[in-house]
């Protein structure tokens, strides 16, 4: 337990900060299988608007630097490839 103020007030931001890191890691993932299953079921429309959000919502992950920018880019290029084989 922390005993110092300002280790207290680190403890509290890092619970905020984690809460609202799994809630957008969370979002993310949803996304992601939204992608997956319309490109599974083979509808191409539900997949492209699904993708437009989905890739939104990876980019603002990374900028937020919760994913690494290079796995932002993957993420996004095999999303894309995978809705784009539809055609």
């Amino acid at each position: 337990m922390a005993t110092k103020v300002s280790a207290e007030k680190r403890n509290r931001q890092n619970k905020k900060l984690n809460t609202r890191n799994r809630q957008t890691r969370a979002t993310v993932r949803t996304a992601i299988k939204e992608v997956t299953t319309s490109v599974v079921a083979k509808d191409s429309l539900k997949a492209k608007s699904n993708l437009t959000k989905t890739t939104s919502l990876i980019a603002k992950a990374g900028n937020k630097g919760l994913l690494h920018k290079k796995n932002v880019a993957r993420k996004i290029s095999r999303l894309t490839k995978k809705v784009n084989a539809l055609g």
